[in-house]
């Protein structure tokens, strides 16, 4: 991979997208150090740790939420807007014939994704604005003019404070959006994807200084040294590189499906004869059912979050979540979240992967897979082989997902729950973190091979 970048510099256009995709990174992560006024940021920050469900979504913002910057919401809204648009694509005629018009329906389809995100984007900022500022007393009422002798009362300065939060974080989330955009069409690589990878490596990165300075003993841990966070620094790099080497095995493991070609005569040439392959990857579909399976997942807690019912979102927590502190609410989310993975993972292989096209281009092309009839057998075939392929991995992201909620119930059985750096870089945060720098990896390779074509034909 390294050797991959070093020879990309050496190429003007592809260092150019290089440089870009850095720079609007850069502005990203810039924009989630830029506070917004009107929040209480240590009670604010105290509210959203104490949420399961907000403290995930903290951490793929790499902590803006939990400092209540102005990308708090991050990209979330954006993809929870492009899996109800995807869903829909499948249920809604309209929208399928949308999907099929080429780059003019593509376009429409992003169009109608961005007002979605915008919806999504007000309620999600509403609810936590409800939970943790109106109704948990985490807005600074003095911003807004409630001081001694001030004629606003402070309920109506909570509501004119709820009214400018909401208005700034969908706009902090609309400029994530584009800049996700905006890497996509102008740089290298999936935008969304390196935001998320962009959120997760910065708050690993600040958890581990963290750790270094308790153990230490240095900043703000001088009067509390703890020289146990060494050892589990070092636990966590040998759970880091034993997660990647297992990622990495099953990522790039495919099935090959040889496909022989007929010799055909054409004038006085004569073609095919050949022999080629179908591969079909296990994780084909990456890392995004595990991302949508977390986002439907969670979207219960975000609707209760908006009413600021405490009461029922303690029960949902006990009875549906993956911080539970009882066997039963764990078990409950556990399976739910499979059933999720498992649904994603089919609908997405489902869309990437036609076995009735595949046969008809075979066929149309003097193919055929040896034992197999060219046609409908040849589809079933196909269909059969994806399904058992899709089923692997799907069980593969079940146990990546699981991962973490056995490890902390097992440190908790034994009374290490406080290790911060495990339960903070997850093994789904490290999936997401190796696909993507694979998925870089392949982009990049693709575009150095681009080019040298082009230096060849010329």
């Amino acid at each position: 991979m390294f050797e991959t970048i070093k020879n990309c510099f050496k190429v003007k256009e592809i260092r150019k997208k290089i440089w870009i995709t850095l720079l609007l990174l850069l502005i990203f992560r810039l924009g989630c150090y830029i506070p917004v006024p009107g929040i209480d940021v240590t009670q604010f920050s105290d509210s959203i740790e104490g949420n399961g469900f907000l403290s995930v979504l903290s951490q793929i913002t790499g902590g803006s939420l939990a400092n209540a910057t102005l990308f708090a919401l991050g990209i979330s809204p954006y993809i929870n807007a492009s899996i109800i648009i995807q869903l829909l694509t499948v249920g809604i005629p309209a929208l399928e014939r949308l999907s099929k018009q080429g780059e003019e329906g593509r376009k429409k389809i992003a169009q109608i994704t961005r007002f979605v995100t915008i919806a999504l984007a007000i309620a999600q900022a509403i609810g936590i604005i409800v939970s943790f500022g109106i109704s948990g007393n985490a807005l600074e009422l003095k911003f807004f003019g409630v001081i001694p002798g001030s004629s606003m009362s402070e309920g109506a300065a909570k509501w004119l404070a709820g009214i400018f939060l909401t208005v700034v974080y969908t706009a902090g989330a609309m400029l994530v959006m584009w800049i996700g955009e905006r890497i996509t069409e102008y740089g290298i690589s999936n935008g969304i994807s390196l935001i998320i990878f962009t959120g997760i490596l910065s708050t690993a990165g600040l958890t581990i200084v963290a750790n270094i300075q308790e153990g230490f003993g240095v900043g703000e841990f001088a009067n509390a040294a703890n020289p146990n966070r060494f050892w589990e620094l070092l636990g966590f790099v040998i759970l880091t590189v034993v997660e990647f080497a297992a990622i990495v095995t099953v990522d790039l493991s495919e099935r090959r499906i040889p496909v022989q070609y007929a010799k055909q005569v054409k004038g006085r040439k004569m073609y095919g004869g050949q022999s080629s392959v179908i591969p079909i990857r296990i994780s084909g579909a990456g890392v995004m059912p595990l991302i949508f399976a977390f986002a439907i997942i969670t979207f219960p807690q975000m609707i209760i979050s908006m009413f600021g019912n405490t009461g029922a979102m303690t029960g949902i927590t006990n009875w549906f979540s993956g911080s539970s502190p009882y066997w039963y609410g764990q078990l409950i989310y556990m399976v739910a979240l499979c059933l999720l993975i498992f649904a994603f993972s089919f609908f997405y292989a489902s869309m990437q992967f036609n076995p009735e096209d595949v046969s008809k281009t075979i066929q149309q092309n003097g193919g055929f897979i040896q034992g197999i009839r060219p046609g409908k057998p040849t589809a079933e075939y196909l269909k059969r082989i994806n399904n058992r392929i899709t089923l692997f991995g799907a069980i593969y992201l079940s146990l990546v997902a699981f991962i973490p909620s056995i490890l902390s119930m097992v440190l908790t059985s034994l009374g290490m729950s406080n290790l911060t750096l495990l339960s903070v870089f997850s093994t789904t945060g490290i999936l997401i973190v190796v696909s993507v720098s694979l998925e870089l990896d392949k982009e990049l390779e693709s575009q150095l091979m681009m080019k040298n074509y082009r230096g060849f034909l010329k």
